[in-house]
Order: C-alpha cells, then structure tokens, then sequence
C-alpha cells in the first residue's frame, strides 16, 4: 500500500514510473546541496548527460562513482594516460574520451575554486545569492533551458578551465542542486520544505 501511495504522489512530468526517476525525483532534485563533493560529481555527470539521457547516466551512476574514485576530485586530478586508457575500455560508463579528459581537466579546476574560495559550495552558490530560486512552473515546458545565472556561471567556469559546461549544462546542474528549484506547482515536492544536503 505504501508503495502504491507513493507511485500516487503528483510529481513533475519527467518523473516517469521508473524507479531510479521517481527515487532521484523525490530525494535529490531541487534539494539545495551544500556538500563539495556531491556537487562535483554532479558537475561531472551532467556533464557526462551531454547528448544523452539523463535516465542513462543514472544507471550509469554506481559505475561512475567506481570508476571515479567516488568523485575524490584530488585523486581525478592525478589520473594519468594508463588510467585513462582502464577509463576508456570501461563499459560502465560513458566511454567518450573528450568527456573522460574533462572529468580530469575539471577536477584540478574545482580544486583551484576550493583553494581560492575555501570551499565549491561558497563560490557556486554565488551565481544566486546563496539560497535558491525558486520557480513554481504549471509546467516543465514553461521553464527556459538556461538563464542569466546560467549564462553566468558558464561563462565564469570556462574562464576557469572546466570543461562541458555550457549554460544549459550549468542550469541542469543548478536544478539538481537546490540553486534553482523547479518543481511544479502541482509536484507534492512543491508542496513542502526541504532540507539543505550538507
């Protein structure tokens, strides 16, 4: 029964009766993320997304976390030609090699931002004033797939060193972190607070 209830709940349009979507829907999306190293690997595997679904990167997600070192950005830093090689015959993960040199280019880069900042978490949030923007969409379809704080994170992260990281690429991750929240008004996720991932 309770399982039927919660197949029940109104959500956004996306989240589909797939339960990785569903799972990924009510826990993470649009929660604020305050946490380093969750924000780097969802840097990297919206990144990872360009060209492709989002639901393939998910079930991709466990893979990526072990052929990343859990995302141990200090580690990623240090990946070498042989490592990139092991990375490239992983059938686990998105085997593009443009995509595998951006995880590693982006790593030392996050490391520099944590070095400057004292922490990704205090330079990202920046793009929005460190708290969310909050969106109530009747529809998915009504939301612009960038925006200025988009525009502006992009641009800055470019400038930076990292890589796949396009305006709309930054908005999907700005949408997975908590800076925007863009659930529907009708999502039951609209409906109540959320607690900050730290």
């Amino acid at each position: 029964m309770a399982v039927k209830q919660a197949l029940d709940r109104p959500r956004c349009g996306w989240a589909t009766s797939d339960p990785l979507y569903i799972r990924y829907h009510d826990e993470e999306w649009g929660v604020p993320s305050h946490d380093d190293e969750h924000l780097f690997e969802m840097l990297i595997l919206e990144g990872a997304q360009a060209g492709l679904s989002w639901i393939t990167i998910l079930r991709k997600r466990d893979n990526y976390r072990r052929a990343f070192d859990r995302f141990d950005a200090r580690k990623i830093a240090k990946y070498d030609a042989r490592k990139v090689k092991s990375l490239l015959a992983d059938e686990g993960i998105v085997r593009n090699r443009l995509k595998i040199a951006s995880t590693i280019d982006n790593a030392r880069a996050f490391l520099d931002v944590q070095k400057e900042f004292g922490s990704f978490d205090r330079f990202i949030w920046s793009f929005v004033g460190g708290k969310p923007i909050v969106h109530r969409p009747r529809t998915l379809g009504n939301l612009a797939p960038s925006t200025t704080e988009s525009d502006a994170m992009s641009k800055v992260l470019k400038k930076r060193g990292f890589r796949f990281v396009g305006s709309t690429i930054c908005y999907a991750f700005m949408q997975a972190c908590g800076l925007v929240d863009d659930h529907v008004a009708t999502c039951f996720r609209a409906r109540r607070s959320t607690k900050s991932r730290r």
